[in-house]
């Protein structure tokens, strides 16, 4: 599976509230940052994201995904920058967000979310 498969599954999953589909793609010892907390684990963040987030009917638009071009051995080629907006159930949007996730033998590992 290619680094946006993953990611594009990735969103696929927390949309649709699939525990199962969202622990597929994250390696074991993922870890999430954001400004407002670090969540280390697959099983931790995978249930913040199915049980403890403040709102869980919401959907993701992905407006454009990012791959750096670099050299083969440049350990930035592992890294997927997202853009897109997050939108309540209703329509209204939320906010807008930039997710950077590094992928390592097909899973992620590291997710870094920035938000306006």
């Amino acid at each position: 599976m290619s680094q946006t498969e993953l990611v594009e599954r990735y969103y696929e999953a927390i949309d649709a509230m699939d525990a199962d589909g969202l622990a597929a793609v994250l390696a074991p010892e993922f870890r999430h940052d954001r400004s407002d907390r670090t969540i280390e684990g697959r099983e931790r963040f995978v249930e913040f994201m199915m049980n403890d987030r403040p709102q869980t009917d919401t959907v993701h638009a992905v407006d454009t995904l990012f791959l750096p071009a670099v050299d083969a051995d440049d350990a930035r080629e592992r890294e997927v920058a997202a853009h897109g907006r997050l939108f309540a159930e209703d329509g209204e949007e939320l906010f807008a967000f930039v997710d950077l996730f590094t992928v390592e033998e097909e899973k992620i590992v590291e997710l870094r979310t920035f938000t306006k």
